[in-house]
């Protein structure tokens, strides 16, 4: 239905009323079993790489440089830059790095414990107890771990993380 005014654009009003983003979504690229797979391995490496303590700094060039926080400093990746030894010392892996690694390793316990075929699959019949617990600790590791996040933040600055100096 069109509405037509003078000195005016003509008008659908069926698209009016629509919401904005409703069935906007493009239609999907149908991908070959070779493409998926590529994608899904930058999905993986991606999100490995979240996980990872990876750390920056700007090079002499103010390149931005990617590496890995070892016990002895910073390794570079790509080793274009090297850092001096007390500065490297700075990106050392410290007691806080492995806290937040067991905190992600809990929260992602917590958020795998919301999912029912996951709870089911380790207990196929729950007690009651056994399932008002299985109900409260994912709720109460979230709250502990996001409490411990928030009063000791990490300090590295990993791929995807912008620099603050």
């Amino acid at each position: 239905m069109e509405i037509k005014v003078e000195n005016e654009i003509p008008r659908n009003l069926d698209e009016e009323k629509a919401p904005l983003l409703e069935n906007s979504e493009l239609p999907e690229v149908e991908k070959n079993l070779i493409q998926q797979a590529i994608s899904q391995t930058f999905k993986s490496t991606a999100h490995l790489a979240n996980l990872l303590p990876t750390d920056s700094f700007k090079d002499q060039k103010g390149n931005v440089c990617y590496g890995f926080a070892t016990t002895r400093g910073l390794w570079i990746i790509d080793g274009s830059a090297t850092l001096p030894l007390e500065v490297a010392a700075k990106y050392k892996l410290k007691f806080i790095d492995f806290m937040h690694a067991i905190m992600s390793i809990l929260v992602f316990a917590a958020v795998a414990l919301f999912d029912q075929n996951v709870v089911s699959c380790f207990y196929p019949t729950p007690s009651y107890e056994t399932q008002e617990l299985l109900t409260a600790l994912p709720v109460a590791i979230g709250v502990i771990c996001s409490m411990l996040f928030v009063v000791f933040p990490t300090q590295r600055h990993g791929i995807g993380f912008p620099l603050t100096c």
